[in-house]
């Protein structure tokens, strides 16, 4: 078999963009016994594929004489949305102490990507050898987590009586959090606004990390400084306090905390000193703040529809010089695009049925104008069987129809938008919806196009254009509002900027998952903010 073993851990692979950490749990189940006198002493290796090649990237602890093996130690990965990242997990029963894994039985092997195991949260599979087949009953469950804490504080303060700092007004308070550092010494967290001209401040509520601030212990101390702002940097010292967010949580709205703000120079100096003033807890509340991972490993389906243009401006698709002419490679730019983006949202679908639409074109028998058909000319079930059903329907129904036009977008944006529009009745974050639109030009119905998109902004549900060709885009580059909000034609704005447009020709000399990258990149925030923005978390949540 054909393992290359680094002896250096690999560095890290994919992009600069790490969304995050995944950590990976492994479980045997079954596993082959190799072993004369006693039961295998199974460990497993993972590895990922990089530039065609399997590279190690770690191995687990060695179970002794056990069939069922659950490993304590566990695969930490960087996970990338839009990359396809292939692993393998291969069981080898030691038999001598080598790092050589040709030295050591083979139990079985399972490879999958890594999108798949995240969509599932777990899965268990067959263990298979080198030809294809079964490992015996061997079975291996591999159960995702995502190694963020995703705990966010938000906090509330006010102060009462603070000591007065200016010769000839009051303080100008502001407040100062510290958590320890691993050298022993405070490190500043976080610091709240100045209020001008006041004794008694009501500071703006904030929002932090609870890992910025406390490390994610609550039971942490950390130290609140109180100054007084001075224009030329000297901020006087009003007072401090130390606390535990777990103290500061005992805060209701109705029932805020008071803690005295004491300088410890003033209170060394005088017998009846008291305090500097009180500073006050209004509230404080710990919520998680949700990743794209949360919300796919909570069950969230992308559901992914594809609308492809069939206009008389793409050529006629039996000549070589068409955008549709399947070339002896059996490819064209329209294929790749499906390719490059659905290779990666299937992971993501776990029926992995696709609707496939064409507009643009004159269907058979009356030859009247669509622009909403099923490319597999059942109206009723336009659904194909993965990217490869996709690409198959779209192929045999090419000879079938004719190329006309105009290039209209809008039917096809609010085909997918009423699907899109049920799912906002969902009370978790069950369903995303995305539109893979391929086209090669113009738009011919902008203004009812740009109403479509500014209404879908408002649903689940994101839009990818792929631009084929040569042909001027700047239609395209007018929808994708990363420049500025896009606006429909009576003036209503889009809540959030849902449409990605990419033209095919940057990438044609390029390696194919670097269009996957371009197109997909902004698609997990796109997904956190619609989700964020209904309120609603994931379906399977824990309470933070």
């Amino acid at each position: 078999m054909a393992y290359t073993v680094t002896p250096t851990p690999a560095g890290p692979v994919g992009s600069q963009y790490c969304v995050c950490k995944v950590e990976l749990s492994v479980c045997g189940q079954n596993l082959l016994d190799r072993d004369v006198t006693s039961k295998s002493d199974p460990f497993c290796v993972l590895f990922m594929e990089v530039n065609g090649k399997w590279v190690e990237l770690d191995r687990t602890e060695t179970a002794v004489n056990n069939l069922n093996p659950a490993f304590a130690k566990k695969f930490i990965i960087d996970y990338h949305f839009e990359e396809v990242q292939k692993l393998k997990f291969a069981l080898f029963d030691q038999d001598k102490s080598s790092m050589q894994l040709y030295e050591h039985d083979f139990l079985g092997e399972f490879s999958c990507t890594l999108g798949m195991i995240v969509s599932s949260k777990k899965i268990t599979r067959t263990l298979l050898l080198g030809n294809g087949k079964p490992a015996g009953k061997g079975m291996i469950t591999i159960a995702a987590q995502e190694l963020s804490d995703n705990r966010v504080i938000t906090l509330s303060m006010a102060g009462r009586k603070l000591d007065k700092k200016d010769l000839f007004g009051k303080s100008d308070p502001f407040l100062e959090f510290y958590k320890p550092g691993d050298d022993g010494k405070w490190m500043l967290v976080h610091r709240t606004e100045v209020i001008k001209y006041t004794l008694d401040p009501v500071w703006k509520p904030f929002t932090v990390p609870l890992v910025s601030l406390c490390d994610g212990d609550v039971e942490k101390l950390i130290k609140v400084m109180c100054y007084d702002y001075d224009s030329d940097g000297g901020h006087d010292f009003i007072g401090e306090f130390q606390t535990s967010v777990a103290r500061m949580c005992e805060a209701q709205d109705a029932f805020p905390l008071e803690l005295e703000c004491i300088n410890p120079k003033k209170q060394k100096k005088k017998k009846n000193y008291k305090n500097s003033g009180i500073i006050i807890v209004k509230s404080c509340k710990i919520t998680r703040d949700f990743s794209f991972l949360d919300y796919i490993l909570g069950g969230c389906q992308l559901m992914f529809t594809v609308g492809i243009d069939f206009t008389a401006s793409n050529g006629n698709p039996r000549d070589p010089s068409s955008l549709h002419y399947i070339n002896p490679m059996g490819t064209n730019e329209y294929l790749s695009a499906i390719w490059a983006v659905g290779q990666i949202i299937q992971d993501y679908d776990s029926d992995k049925m696709f609707p496939a639409l064409g507009f643009g074109a004159q269907l058979p028998p009356d030859w009247k104008v669509s622009h909403e058909f099923a490319i597999n000319f059942n109206p009723t079930n336009p659904f194909c069987s993965g990217v490869e059903g996709i690409v198959q329907a779209y192929s045999a129904c090419l000879p079938h129809i004719r190329f006309y036009g105009p290039t209209n977008f809008s039917p096809i944006v609010n085909h997918v938008a009423r699907f899109a529009a049920q799912a906002t009745q969902q009370e978790a974050a069950s369903q995303y919806f995305i539109l893979l639109i391929i086209t090669d030009g113009v738009i011919s119905d902008m203004d009812e196009t740009r109403h479509a998109v500014v209404q879908a902004s408002k649903l689940p549900m994101s839009i990818i254009i792929v631009g084929v060709g040569n042909a001027d885009f700047a239609a395209m580059e007018f929808l994708d509002g990363d420049s500025r909000v896009l606006r429909s034609h009576t003036g209503e704005e889009a809540v959030r900027d849902i449409v990605q447009f990419v033209p095919f020709r940057d990438f044609r000399n390029a390696p194919k998952e670097t269009l996957a990258k371009a197109v997909l990149a902004e698609l997990p925030q796109q997904v956190v903010q619609y989700f964020k923005h209904q309120n609603l978390p994931p379906i399977n949540s824990e309470p933070a």
